[in-house]
């Protein structure tokens, strides 16, 4: 286990030209900060209130630039991180006091990033730095809105809408947001513009105090694991980065909240003060419990405030006389917080596929070590090998001859031969089993004696006579059991043939109002009516005539080849009905025949769903009526006097048949139940897959038509099969445009004169690209405005 170490806590001060120097004092050492109060001379000549307030802390950050508190408060926690310690840096204070701008800083310039993307960067040049591990690296991005949960990289094209809301779920492990999405990230780029994504989707508002206020808790977790790749340990260690951006706290009064930002306010304010209790608890060294699950947030940060992790709490401060009370109310928090320990350790874990290539490295030299001492033994022929092909197969063919009786016994070498044995013997068994069946199948056609449907519909098909015997044809030694073969009937050859299982099936639809089995293929089980041998001739030969008539229906290939020729373009565009036919028929062949598929698959399951349905609700009146039968004999055996015997309850044949009706019915519920449950799980994933197909088909068919109709002729030169642009690669107001290519210019321009240097391309690419998605995606949703009007 890691050494208990105190929470850090830093104080940034928020510069402003109306700076409190009377009452704001800093430390010599910048590690201390002095309030004092003058005293309210309205209250009289007694007056008791306190006017001085120290703090000490662990760093005062005043007029700081963003690398200085980047240097000051996270860098250590991000380079431990590496090592295997998890870190938590929360940034606190009161609305407008800064804690967005330190956290995530601003997009537009590079050297006013917050702390976040500064993380990130660190992150991906250790990882540079350290060639001889494999490290992974995966972020997600948590918000706490009005004591709810949201995903905020959920709007991202990969990420699957989410049927079950989000919960905080505790394991031995630690604490996990269920629902909330993880991204992989191989490049600085990649999670720069996961960040972006996620500040596009944060929630903030505007009040007095502040213009862009944050309305929400927000926690950005960098996930890291890291392989070595030159030692074959099976150890690996994984780390996280918790960021956590607090929602300000804000007096009602001083900010004019209404309305719905009065409701955000009452709730950030409420998730504060637990955050606190939760804090006083930590502090205190004689609680037992803490109240980690009055909210959310703490929730979510059991194992950040005094879990396993080094955490770094940075508040953030006004330096005006008139928020002197927030500001003193910030400091006492971090004060609190100064008192709560931590105990930071490495977090180990065991590769499953390394630890079992080192077991069987270690059980080859164990085995070379035995080996050994049985040489010197003269025990040559143990062999602790697994068996081969050819042992196994020799092993097989002494069972067979001793079930045989042309051997006598099976001489015993050691324990893995006596194993391969009894496996075998098991072996010889299934195949005589098998064999059994499949000859009784290639002469009868078997069905359940318990199965009272299937038997009422060989009776109605004349296979059974009325006392319950079957009728067949002599076989010279009795009767066999089933119906006269049809080559013994003559003036019949013109009727069509029918085998047995397609008259009993014709036969069970039509009581398929009675039965629960209708339509179905009856299985085989040990206790079985043997009924007729079933002939497959006629089978064979409408499988031959079939196939003789498709391959004379195919049609013969064409030897010159079809030259595609352009219709001349319209002069005003057709309707979208039209031209969305002829789309269906061209360039969207395929994702329409995908459509269909998916369409009639749909269906079918649908279908399949709705008889399972039916089947359910006759076993289910079945098992009805069964129950009143039952019920009515047991009062029936109560008036004319139970007997006993030995205990036991004694009861009439019908009564018992009854029972195992019944309990062959629930059976059946049960088993139809659980197909009708998996239909309804496929019914759902096939309609998830046609509405992509039809989604993608409409947005394929907008693109199509824009440019077929739209677009300037000489520009349909560049959408060509092999040109320089794909279709729907650029909107159509852009295409336009495209001699100027003002895009490109500035790109290149960018990359070559950035001024701050060349770390700095990762950021704003990533900038660029999130902006360029969000601005196609307004355009988009116009567009699909506008074609609704």
């Amino acid at each position: 286990m890691g050494t208990r170490k105190k929470v850090h806590t830093f104080v940034r001060v928020k510069p402003t030209d109306d700076f409190a120097h009377e009452m704001i004092k800093y430390g010599d050492d910048n590690k201390s900060i002095d309030i004092h109060l003058k005293k309210d001379t309205r209250r009289g000549v007694v007056n008791n209130q306190q006017t001085d307030w120290s703090f000490k802390l662990d760093g005062v950050l005043h007029n700081a630039s963003q690398d200085l508190v980047y240097e000051t408060v996270a860098k250590d926690v991000v380079a431990q991180a590496l090592d295997g310690y998890n870190g938590t840096i929360m940034c606190y204070g009161q609305t407008g006091a800064g804690k967005t701008y330190t956290m995530t800083g601003t997009t537009e310039n590079y050297k006013h990033r917050g702390i976040l993307p500064r993380a990130l960067q660190q992150v991906f040049r250790m990882i540079e730095e350290r060639p001889t591990h494999a490290i992974t690296v995966r972020v997600s991005y948590l918000e706490i809105y009005n004591e709810s949960l949201f995903d905020l990289l959920s709007t991202l094209p990969y990420v699957g809408p989410s049927v079950t809301p989000m919960t905080i779920v505790e394991n031995p492990q630690g604490v996990f947001i269920k629902g909330l999405s993880v991204h992989l990230t191989s490049q600085e780029e990649d999670a720069f513009s996961l960040l972006f994504e996620g500040e596009t989707n944060r929630i903030i508002a505007s009040h007095t105090m502040n213009k862009n206020s944050s309305r929400s808790h927000c926690i950005f977790t960098i996930y890291v694991e890291a392989h070595s790749r030159t030692l074959s340990d099976e150890k690996y260690i994984t780390s996280k980065i918790n960021l956590v951006d607090l929602a300000g706290s804000e007096r009602l009064g001083k900010s004019g909240s209404e309305g719905r930002v009065l409701k955000e306010a009452t709730y950030i304010n409420k998730s504060l003060s637990f955050l606190e209790q939760a804090i006083v608890a930590l502090g205190d060294q004689k609680r037992e419990h803490i109240p980690f699950r009055q909210c959310k947030l703490t929730h979510a940060l059991k194992d950040s405030l005094g879990g396993n992790c080094n955490m770094v709490l940075l508040t953030n401060i006004y330096g005006e006389a008139a928020q002197l009370e927030e500001t003193l109310s910030s400091l006492r928090f971090a004060s609190r917080m100064k008192l709560v320990t931590t105990e930071p350790a490495i977090n180990e874990k065991y590769d499953a596929e390394r630890m079992v290539k080192n077991l069987e490295k270690e059980l080859a030299l164990l085995k070379q070590e035995l080996a050994i001492h049985d040489s010197l033994a003269n025990r040559t022929l143990v062999n602790y090998d697994p068996m081969d092909e050819i042992q196994i197969a020799e092993i097989n063919s002494q069972v067979r001859r001793y079930l045989e009786g042309t051997l006598d016994e099976i001489d015993i070498i050691n324990l893995r031969q006596i194993q391969e044995v009894f496996n075998q013997f098991r072996v010889v068994l299934s195949q005589q089993e098998q064999e059994v069946e499949s000859a009784l199948r290639r002469k009868y056609t078997l069905i359940d004696k318990n199965d009272f449907a299937a038997i009422s519909a060989v009776q109605k098909a004349g296979l059974v006579d009325v006392d319950g015997h079957l009728v067949g044809e002599p076989d010279g030694q009795g009767f066999g059991l089933g119906v006269t073969p049809f080559s013994a009937k003559p003036g019949k050859k013109s009727k069509s043939k029918k085998t047995f299982k397609e008259q009993l099936s014709s036969s069970a639809r039509k009581e398929g109002a009675s039965s629960p089995v209708s339509g179905k293929e009856l299985d085989v089980s040990t206790s079985k009516t043997q009924l007729t041998p079933s002939s497959k001739e006629g089978d064979v030969k409408d499988m031959t005539i079939r196939e003789r008539e498709t391959s004379s229906i195919e049609p013969l290939p064409s030897d010159s080849p079809k030259e595609e020729l352009r219709p001349p373009r319209p002069s005003t565009p057709p309707p979208k009905p039209v031209a969305f036919e002829d789309f269906k028929n061209e360039r969207g062949s395929e994702i329409n025949r995908i459509f269909k598929e998916n369409k009639s698959i749909l269906n079918e399951r649908r279908k399949r769903a709705s008889e399972t349905t039916q089947r359910i609700n006759a076993i289910k009146r079945e098992m009805d009526v069964t129950k009143e039968a039952l019920n009515f004999q047991k009062s029936l055996r109560e008036k004319q006097g139970e007997y006993e015997n030995k205990g036991l309850m004694i009861i009439d044949e019908e009564e018992f048949l009854l029972i195992l009706k019944l309990k062959d019915l629930k059976k059946q519920y049960r088993t139809e139940y659980q197909d009708l449950r998996d239909l309804r799980a496929e019914i759902q994933y096939c309609q998830h897959l046609v509405d992509q197909c039809r989604h993608r088909l409409l947005t394929e068919f907008d693109i199509w038509y824009n440019e077929s109709f739209f677009i300037p002729e000489d520009l349909q030169v560049a959408l060509k099969p092999g040109g320089s642009i794909r279709p729907g690669m650029v909107p159509v107001s852009r295409i336009m445009s495209l001699g100027e290519d003002a895009q490109d210019k500035f790109s290149q321009l960018q990359q070559v004169l950035l001024p701050e240097g060349p770390d700095s391309v990762a950021f704003y690419n990533a900038k660029v690209k999130t902006e360029q998605k969000h601005n196609y995606l307004k355009t988009m949703m116009g567009l699909q405005q506008a074609h609704r009007k």
